[in-house]
């Protein structure tokens, strides 16, 4: 089974090493790191990832996932990238992502229709593509997998690990990684975290988030025109 993850820069690397940590205790799978060139491609952290694939010459994936992060912005118009993700998930068991991926992936034109999610800043420009926004940690349409933002990556990928496999097996690879969460702080989601600092978040990002509305309405609009 071969699991591609799309490398990019400036991606968010929770939203792709979490993820990976789930899948690499998963049996008999290959988990292929797709970019468009081997040189090592660094996230919006300074972490820095090496490719195990190019894009023109990666296997076709059985799960085919996108993470998010502020590189996301230079993808939404990305021929290179959107003519792959199309390409591989026409071949793909399950087509898949976490954060602000599912916008990459709104963009390539396969959510329309489907159910999704993504980070709670930026839900709502899934509407933009003909895509239903939900406001679930983990969605399932079909086989169309989306987390939530960053930390919902391995909620996300335990959810597909059960549905690959089955509960136990999910419930196992959970146990091995002591994945108990405890927060300290009653602050990881707008529904629960004090308005005050959601309102500073908000307006901490809005700079961000302009672009991304930008970014989205315009991969909308040559959607509408292809």
């Amino acid at each position: 089974m071969n699991i591609i993850m799309l490398l990019y820069p400036r991606l968010t690397q929770l939203d792709l090493t979490g993820p990976f940590e789930v899948f690499a205790r998963l049996p008999d799978v290959t988990i292929i790191l797709a970019a468009k060139s081997l040189d090592p491609v660094t996230d919006s952290g300074g972490l820095r990832l090496l490719p195990t694939h190019t894009l023109t010459n990666a296997p076709q994936a059985d799960i085919l996932f996108v993470p998010g992060g502020p590189g996301q912005l230079d993808l939404m118009d990305d021929t290179e990238v959107l003519d792959f993700l199309r390409a591989q998930a026409a071949g793909a068991g399950y087509v898949t992502s976490v954060c602000t991926g599912s916008l990459v992936l709104a963009a390539a034109g396969l959510l329309k229709g489907y159910r999704a999610t993504c980070h709670w800043m930026s839900l709502e420009q899934l509407a933009l593509f003909g895509c239903t926004p939900c406001d679930d940690r983990v969605v399932v349409d079909r086989n169309r997998v989306t987390g939530g933002g960053v930390t919902s990556g391995i909620d996300f990928a335990l959810h597909l690990a059960a549905l690959l496999f089955n509960q136990e097996r999910a419930e196992r690879i959970q146990l091995s990684m002591e994945y108990d969460p405890a927060p300290p702080f009653s602050s990881g989601h707008p529904n629960s975290a004090d308005p005050a600092i959601v309102e500073a978040m908000r307006a901490r990002a809005s700079g961000l988030q302009e672009k991304r509305w930008a970014a989205a309405r315009a991969a909308a609009a040559r959607l509408g025109k292809g």
